[in-house]
């Protein structure tokens, strides 16, 4: 078994398109008034539904984090100048590994419904300092 897509509800279906469009570069691969299926080259990765009144309550039962891995840290440093750029807060300052010591580590920040997003790569954080000493990063945003 492996993953296929995830399915997100959002508040604002036009805002969420540009967001996940603009700034993470997924493709349309199918979209109408209610819903837009996203992905990259032919698989789809990501549906965003337009059936939020609100944001994202990190504090009830559901999602906790969607995590994407890009291929090198340089991709990391990439979204993370275009994600600034365009005004996006990160949790933490900049890159961290995922642990004390790992050599996997990425930005952490927020969509546009506070939905917890992760961009990682599975090297180069390599000396990094872990916010968390004694717990992954992304568990803790």
């Amino acid at each position: 078994m492996q993953m296929g897509h995830v399915g997100l509800n959002v508040s604002d279906l036009g805002r969420s398109k540009r967001f996940y469009l603009d700034l993470l570069g997924f493709e349309i691969k199918a979209e109408s008034e209610k819903f837009i299926l996203l992905g990259r080259g032919p698989q789809i990765l990501l549906t965003l539904w337009q059936q939020a009144t609100g944001k994202h309550a990190p504090a009830q039962a559901g999602l906790h984090h969607l995590s994407f891995q890009v291929e090198s840290m340089a991709d990391v440093r990439q979204a993370e100048s275009r994600l600034k750029a365009q005004g996006v807060e990160f949790h933490y300052d900049g890159v961290v590994p995922h642990l004390e010591g790992a050599a996997s580590g990425g930005i952490f920040f927020r969509d546009p419904d506070g939905i917890r997003l992760e961009i990682f790569a599975p090297t180069g954080a390599e000396g990094l300092a872990a916010p968390h000493h004694d717990a992954p990063s992304c568990g803790f945003f």
